[in-house]
C-alpha cells in the first residue's frame, strides 16, 4: 500500500468517513445487482409482470429495501442497463465487493428473475451463463442453483 493510501485509511479511520466508504460500496453493489437483474427482464424482449414482480421482490429481501426503495433502485437501474454496452460494467463491481456466497446469491437472483414467468428463453440462459463466468461462478455451482430455483417454482 502506497504512503498515501495509508495515510487516507488513518485519516478516514479518525474523522469517520470509512463507514460512509462502506455505504457507497453497498449502494454500488445494489444498483450493479438490480441493473443486471433489470437486464434479465428484459434481455428476451418480453417483460412479463411475473418478472417485474419477481424482480421487486427478490431486491426487496436481498437488500432489506421496502417498496418505494425498491422501485426507486430499479428506476435507477434502468437507466444504468439501457445505458450499458455489456455486462462487465456490472460483473466487475459485484465481484471486486463479494465474497463467493455474495456472487453466488447473484446468480440465484438472476435464476429466480429468468425462471418467473414459467419459461426460459434462450438469451435469458445465456445472460445467467456469461454473468457467472464473469462472477467466477462455475458450471457445476451454475447448474446447482437453476435446480434449487427449479424446485421453488414447481
Amino acid at each position: 500500500m502506497a504512503f498515501l493510501e495509508k495515510l487516507k485509511d488513518i485519516t478516514d479511520r479518525f474523522t469517520g468517513t470509512e463507514s460512509s466508504h462502506e455505504d457507497m460500496d453497498e449502494e454500488e453493489v445494489r444498483l450493479a445487482a438490480a441493473a443486471l437483474l433489470v437486464h434479465a427482464t428484459v434481455v428476451d424482449g418480453e417483460v412479463s409482470r411475473s418478472e417485474t414482480e419477481a424482480l421487486r421482490d427478490v431486491l426487496e429481501r436481498r437488500f432489506d429495501l421496502d417498496h418505494g426503495q425498491a422501485g426507486r433502485l430499479i428506476k435507477q437501474a434502468a437507466e444504468k442497463e439501457k445505458d450499458a454496452v455489456d455486462l462487465y460494467g456490472f460483473t466487475s463491481v459485484l465481484t471486486r465487493h463479494l465474497d463467493r456466497a455474495g456472487r453466488l446469491k447473484i446468480v440465484e437472483m438472476l435464476w429466480e428473475i429468468v425462471m418467473a414467468d414459467g419459461v426460459i428463453h434462450e438469451l435469458e440462459a445465456n445472460l445467467v451463463w456469461r454473468a457467472a463466468e464473469l462472477l467466477g461462478v462455475t458450471s457445476r455451482d451454475r447448474i446447482r442453483l437453476r435446480k434449487t430455483v427449479e424446485h421453488r417454482h414447481v
